[in-house]
């Protein structure tokens, strides 16, 4: 008998988790909200812009109305906002079941954050890392806990420059710094996975990349908005990797879920492999290690 593709209603009761989405103003992360709180999940919004998050809460409220939804401003182009935030859900929370790293920009102009990062590394990698170090201690203390990042079939194309993470010394590519970044959320949830291996009810950490998938995230690539009506998916497929990597039972540490055809650019969430480069444990190690020394966040 053919196995049947994993959706939504594959999803159990999330009754009495508490999970956190970041970046869940818009595409996979509102969709994200939407999802889990129709199983029952209480969820904290961590957004840049609270009023953007208002308003997609009333929505959901619209539909579901004992959502339960509770909204806490983060930044995380800003080492700052993201200590306080942190900080803010620890005083408040007594337990966090799940943690979704979904925000992200992609392909955007030369920038720094805040604190000087190039601003795709700085958003995609050095601002969840931070985020989700400074959340250990109530990630560690809830049993099984998990967290999601989000990568990228873009992974492919990463090869992090170690001496110039932050693009001072040579001519910016966008799409290459993008790539790095996605490669960058490899490395993370590997090194992690393997860091808290031998920790007694320690996280499990996923990672998901949603295919090609329709979002606001694409509004800096002429390409991706050209070609989105052929092959774009709409986010209520593209959240669904996610979605698996957050709730599925059948999950271990370091498992990476996408869109199972045309290449991973759409299609039911499976488990699959990313590249060769991305399993590379020294590069990995190397970032954890400019990762804390940067962001002055330690494990």
């Amino acid at each position: 008998m053919k196995k049947k593709n994993w959706s939504t209603a594959d999803i159990p009761s999330q009754e009495g988790k508490i999970i956190i989405v970041t970046g869940s103003t818009s595409g996979l992360g509102a969709e994200a909200v939407k999802v889990l709180v129709g199983k029952g999940a209480q969820i904290i919004m961590a957004v840049r812009n609270i009023d953007k998050a208002d308003k997609v809460k009333a929505k959901i409220i619209e539909n579901i109305p004992n959502a339960k939804i509770t909204i806490h401003h983060l930044d995380l182009m800003d080492l700052k906002s993201i200590e306080v935030c942190a900080n803010d859900i620890i005083k408040t929370y007594n337990h966090l079941d799940v943690l979704i790293n979904n925000a992200g920009i992609m392909m955007c102009p030369f920038a720094t954050t805040k604190d000087g990062f190039e601003i795709q590394m700085g958003t995609n990698h050095l601002g969840p890392f931070a985020f989700t170090g400074r959340l250990m201690p109530l990630l560690t203390k809830t049993k099984n806990a998990r967290i999601v990042s989000t990568s990228s079939l873009a992974h492919h194309s990463g090869a992090i420059d170690f001496s110039d993470i932050n693009w001072g010394k040579r001519k910016y590519k966008t799409t290459k710094a993008y790539g790095d970044s996605k490669i960058a959320n490899l490395y993370f949830t590997y090194e992690l996975a393997d860091k808290l291996k031998n920790l007694k009810n320690s996280p499990t950490v996923t990672v998901a990349h949603p295919g090609w998938t329709t979002t606001d995230l694409q509004k800096h690539s002429f390409m991706f908005n050209f070609l989105n009506p052929i092959f774009g998916q709409d986010v209520s497929e593209g959240v669904l990797p996610t979605l698996r990597a957050a709730v599925d039972t059948d999950v271990n540490s370091g498992d990476y879920f996408g869109p199972s055809r045309m290449g991973g650019m759409r299609g039911a969430p499976i488990k699959i492999k990313s590249n060769k480069n991305s399993k590379n444990k020294q590069y990995a190690k190397e970032l954890w290690a400019l990762s804390e020394k940067l962001t002055g966040v330690t494990y």
